[in-house]
């Protein structure tokens, strides 16, 4: 497994893994929210996971000026979980930006208090 910065040349099987969660992502793969979408990753900072030729996860953040790095959404392939893919990302992040906060935007609390993270208000601080 390798983690790495998402590349225009990922687009067509990072929206592969996006469709594979189905309706849920709906909002992000979309006929109305594609286009969307690939903005947003324009704008952002995206790391994705592979294993091989297969994206099995990834995360797209933002830095705000020194402020931290949000981390806006986390995914992994079904298939994958379980493997601490997930965590191996945000670890990632927190590697690339060692002098600021990281946090994560959450709507899936129980999996990021599982990891120990620490709730500030409506997200939780990675370190």
């Amino acid at each position: 497994m390798k983690i790495r910065h998402y590349s225009k040349t990922d687009e067509e099987a990072l929206f592969d893994l996006l469709m594979d969660e189905g309706d849920e992502w709906i909002d992000y793969h979309g006929k109305n929210g594609r286009s969307k979408y690939i903005k947003a990753l324009e704008s952002s900072i995206t790391y994705i996971a592979c294993d091989e030729n297969v994206v099995c996860g990834y995360a797209r953040c933002r830095e705000d000026d020194g402020f931290g790095v949000y981390i806006y959404d986390l995914l992994v392939r079904k298939t994958y979980r379980g493997r601490k893919i997930g965590k191996c990302i945000m670890e990632r992040v927190c590697q690339d930006f060692p002098d600021q906060p990281v946090y994560v935007m959450s709507d899936v609390d129980s999996y990021y208090e599982k990891l120990g993270y620490i709730r500030e208000g409506s997200i939780f601080r990675v370190k």
